[in-house]
């Protein structure tokens, strides 16, 4: 039993080490690292432009969207309730 756990650690060293010395490693060092530096006050600008732009751009969307869903709940209140609709492409006659 314990012969198993220290062959596990045995191997979990090499392991360790090449997973802490990849691009993963050096990355995930990298982000719990403390950044000393400010980000650019114009990438910021222009960040906060383009978020700006975008929540701009998703209100009219959802604006549209909710003229369509009004549009559609009228038509079918004002369907009369005894006619069925045929499916598309069913010819009448």
């Amino acid at each position: 039993m314990i012969y198993g756990i220290i062959i596990i650690l045995v191997l979990l060293i090499p392991l360790l080490s090449i997973v802490l010395d990849s691009q993963v490693g050096r990355a995930l060092a990298a982000r719990l690292e403390p950044s000393d530096r400010l980000p650019d006050p114009e990438s910021v600008l222009e960040r906060m432009r383009s978020l700006e732009e975008e929540a701009e751009r998703l209100r009219v969307e959802v604006e549209r969207l909710k003229e369509e869903s009004r549009f559609l709940h009228r038509l079918l209140a004002e369907r009369p309730s005894g006619e069925e609709a045929a499916p598309p492409g069913d010819d009448p006659g």
